[in-house]
């Protein structure tokens, strides 16, 4: 019940902000000026200074708030994993699959979204029980390879993360993805520490995912 009702999250959320900062205070700031813009689905990279902080605290400030869910991304290894699950994240993100990361979230009841890119991929993912799959990169791919997968395989959640953007957003939709993750563009006013130019970003890419889901 517990890994449905994230997956729930998740999907409700629609675009998944992907959180990297040069310090755990930028981190904190982003992630809160985001859910202030509106997006719901915050993923902290473990590129971050002290990521399980940043999660542990982002965690407990919006425990209270049913469609906040904060995840950890970046993250490569069991050890990491269990670092993240501990840290008190939702949902797990890799740039890559990790059969043990994949073994300990099923453990734990924890989503696991691996990246991958090719049909063989993909495959292992789902024997593993992943119950997303990271297309990524997605700037590697235009949004119609999303179609050229469910062909054969109709039944897979897909998160294209990498090149997605306002532009391209509802290209990606159309095709069937189930959520996109969103990063350098989201991010871009961090550079500056404008963490109300990140909340008015964060509040267009809210409005646009509303929009589409309106058809």
């Amino acid at each position: 019940m517990k890994k449905m009702n994230i997956l729930y999250q998740l999907r409700s959320a629609g675009v998944i902000a992907v959180v990297r900062a040069d310090s755990a205070e930028d981190a904190i700031k982003a992630s809160e000026a985001i859910i202030e813009g509106g997006l719901a689905g915050i993923e902290v990279t473990y590129t971050t200074p002290n990521a399980s902080e940043v999660i542990r605290t982002l965690a407990e400030k919006y425990k209270e708030k049913d469609d906040v869910v904060i995840g950890a991304g970046t993250v490569l290894d069991e050890v990491s994993t269990m670092d993240a699950i501990n840290a008190g994240a939702a949902f797990v993100v890799s740039p890559c699959f990790d059969e043990a990361s994949a073994k300990l979230c099923n453990l734990y009841q924890i989503p696991y979204l691996p990246g991958c890119l090719t049909p063989t991929e993909i495959r292992t993912a789902l024997t593993f029980g992943v119950d997303i799959v990271k297309l990524f990169p997605g700037s590697a791919f235009s949004p119609s390879y999303v179609k050229n997968l469910k062909a054969p395989l109709p039944h897979i959640n897909i998160m294209p993360t990498g090149g997605v953007s306002l532009d391209n957003m509802q290209d990606w939709f159309d095709m069937g993805v189930i959520a996109v993750g969103i990063g350098g563009d989201l991010l871009a006013p961090l550079a500056n520490r404008d963490f109300a130019g990140i909340t008015e970003k964060a509040r267009a890419y809210k409005e646009k995912f509303l929009s589409i889901q309106k058809g």
